[in-house]
């Protein structure tokens, strides 16, 4: 919320002018009095304590702050974590549906993939693998996106718009940080990040949140060069907590045909993955035994 308040002028809320301030924003008092709150009480809510307040108190905080819709969001996702709860959450994966990988699958000529809170890529269509290749080709990344954008120095030409993209990963981590806050995974997620990238460290104080529903990506793919690509994100129902963003290009354009070669590479990558698999069979007939470790 302080965050916020710096980002607000006594003239975007209706209050006069106060002339020179030592600090940029709205005071805490300033926002109390919008919000119909007492100051030391308003004061307690910025320190976060947040546990028991009710939703009209959270509106008119929200109203108050001019939040929008990630951001109220994010404020009630805080009070709900912060009520005390009388078992410890259990840690819970989501698995990706048999179903809706087939729905991937079905989706000819375009790029799509599941995605978790904590964006890691569990599940994908050969598409989606092709275009996310830089980030699923090296097993440090673990198929998180956001250690790819901020760990892996090739990021920087993968995204046009590398700022961009590092501030969206961000933001998406800090929703979800305050959607699921005792998640282990993310926890360990946020620490390694926090501990290897100055620009997450950076990013990650800025308390930015995000809702990611749909819009314009651009790619410089190492394989086929630019794709400005249309997304479009939606959770998926039957999986709470998973996302499936889809890419497509406009078509008769240069992505179009960018998007379409990336296609066959792909196709040209899974028939060369298959010949080596075939020929790594021993003289039994049988493949080669893998351990395969979680």
């Amino acid at each position: 919320m302080a965050t916020r308040r710096a980002k607000l002028s006594p003239e975007q809320v209706g209050l006069p002018h106060a002339g020179h301030r030592r600090v940029p924003g709205l005071r805490r008092e300033e926002v109390a009095v919008i919000a119909g709150v007492s100051p030391d009480w308003y004061n307690r809510l910025e320190k976060g304590h947040i546990s028991g307040v009710s939703d009209d108190v959270l509106d008119a905080v929200a109203r108050a702050l001019q939040l929008d819709e990630a951001e109220r969001q994010h404020l009630f996702n805080l009070a709900r974590a912060a009520k005390p709860a009388r078992n410890p959450p259990r840690r819970v994966r989501t698995p990706v549906p048999a179903s809706v990988q087939r729905v991937l699958d079905s989706m000819s000529g375009t790029a799509a993939f599941v995605r978790n809170g904590r964006l890691d890529i569990l599940a994908s269509n050969i598409l989606g693998r092709a275009l996310y290749s830089p980030v699923l080709d090296q097993p440090a990344h673990r198929a998180n996106i956001a250690r790819f954008d901020f760990l892996d120095p090739r990021a920087g030409d993968y995204y046009p718009d590398y700022d961009g993209a590092l501030a969206v990963a961000v933001a998406l981590l800090r929703t979800e940080a305050g959607r699921n806050p005792h998640d282990p995974d993310l926890t360990a997620l946020i620490g390694e990040l926090a501990t290897q990238s100055e620009a997450f460290r950076t990013r990650w104080g800025a308390h930015d949140v995000r809702l990611h529903r749909g819009g314009i990506k651009t790619f410089n793919h190492p394989a086929v060069g630019h794709l400005e690509l249309a997304y479009d994100s939606m959770e998926l129902v039957a999986a709470p907590g998973l996302v499936l963003t889809a890419y497509t290009a406009k078509p008769a354009t240069a992505s179009a045909d960018n998007l379409a070669l990336l296609a066959t590479w792909a196709a040209t990558e899974a028939q060369a993955q298959a010949g080596s698999a075939s020929d790594r069979r021993d003289i039994t007939g049988h493949p080669e035994s893998h351990t395969v470790t979680d």
